[in-house]
């Protein structure tokens, strides 16, 4: 079993607070959590799953199995109740056993519609798997094989385009007509589908909600709820343009990305959408294990130069991030921002092998990239 990027961190966390543990359905919530246990299955009699029969019983009746030290719950907030059981089962017990709990896009949902459990505990985002979680020395092959199968365990692992067709087949029916069905009550579901098929047409550029209406029939306004109903389901994630005051920077303007780059066609968008979501991974990292507030954003004025992506910590820029497929040429977008803007740092990452200098400003690998800047 692969060590996850985040098992030190909630490790030491269970031992003041419960842990919940969210993300994109299918990115391995449950293998995660049962990695905790010592025998890692799903019958571990400290596992509880509201889906099971049985368990739903007992925890129903506010049963947990004696002398266990971790009671990990799994889909629970399909339990109305959920928060108050929680609340009492931790109130009662904290000092003697700690308590994981586990969900898809509506443990995310459900936990921010009350407050009875604020204070009580630590919430994690899992990421599909990057790079380095695959190899500490990663090389081309794996690479490639991440921007062939993305980082979804199943498909990634298996590394079979068979299943990985399949995979993708059975993850948007579940995501479309189970956890938006059931949370937005949501009608035109076969609409939703078409949407669902153009976003990855628009990865990378600026998004514009009146075309997609316009090709899907539908009011702007309902189109915008749609993609933010996507974004809720770990679908798809959007990013900001960053202001910086020295420039004619676009406002309104925004970029979408899939957390699931292998769809992608084109190696380019492919790539970058990869370069999104480990950047994208980085921030909810920094986020969830030291608190500071973390931003993904991108450059691009009224001009239409760009740079793809800008990190902002507490409201200040710590890098900006070009990607490229090729490794040679400068981006000349690069110097003529780091001219006006308070950017500290700029790197341009390509999918090849060269790491070089060039008028002050780094070109390197993106494997290198991640290493040298700890990316988990």
């Amino acid at each position: 079993m692969i060590k996850r990027y985040l098992s030190s961190f909630v490790e030491n966390d269970l031992k003041s607070k419960m842990v919940f543990i969210g993300g994109p359905r299918q990115v391995g919530k449950t293998t995660f959590a049962l990695s905790f246990l010592p025998d890692s299955h799903e019958r571990n009699p400290a596992y509880l799953n509201w889906d099971y029969i049985e368990d739903r019983g007992m925890i129903k009746r506010g049963e947990i199995p004696p002398d266990e030290p971790l009671i990990i719950f799994d889909e629970i907030h399909k339990y109305a109740r959920w928060r108050n059981l929680i609340k009492g089962f931790y109130d009662t017990m904290k000092s003697d056993r700690s308590f994981m709990v586990t969900g898809s896009a509506r443990l995310d949902y459900y936990r921010k519609g009350g407050d009875s459990l604020q204070g009580r505990y630590y919430y994690y985002r899992l990421h599909p798997f990057s790079i380095l979680e695959l190899n500490s020395n990663p090389t081309q092959s794996d690479l490639e094989i991440l921007l062939n199968f993305g980082g979804f365990p199943e498909p990634l692992l298996t590394g079979e385009r068979s299943v990985w067709r399949r995979w993708q087949r059975d993850r948007l029916h579940r995501v479309i007509n189970e956890d938006i069905r059931d949370l937005e009550h949501i009608r035109e579901i076969s609409l939703m589908e078409l949407l669902a098929d153009e976003l990855p047409n628009r990865v990378g550029a600026p998004l514009s909600i009146r075309n997609l209406s316009i090709l899907l029939e539908i009011a702007p306004k309902t189109c915008k709820k749609w993609i933010e109903i996507f974004d809720r389901m770990y679908y798809s994630f959007r990013i900001s343009p960053f202001g910086a005051p020295n420039i004619r920077a676009v406002k309104k303007e925004q970029k979408l990305y899939l957390w699931d780059w292998s769809i992608l066609d084109d190696i380019g968008y492919k790539f970058e959408n990869l370069v999104a979501c480990q950047l994208l991974k980085y921030c909810h990292f920094i986020e969830d294990t030291e608190g500071f507030n973390m931003e993904l954003r991108f450059i691009r004025d009224t001009d239409k130069r760009e740079v793809d992506f800008v990190i902002l910590k507490d409201k200040k820029p710590l890098f900006a991030v070009e990607s490229k497929t090729g490794e040679r040429n400068l981006s000349a977008t690069i110097p003529y921002f780091n001219e006006r803007t308070n950017i500290p740092k700029f790197y341009q990452v390509h999918m090849g092998t060269k790491d070089v200098l060039k008028d002050g400003f780094r070109i390197l690998p993106f494997n290198t990239f991640c290493k040298e800047m700890g990316m988990p």
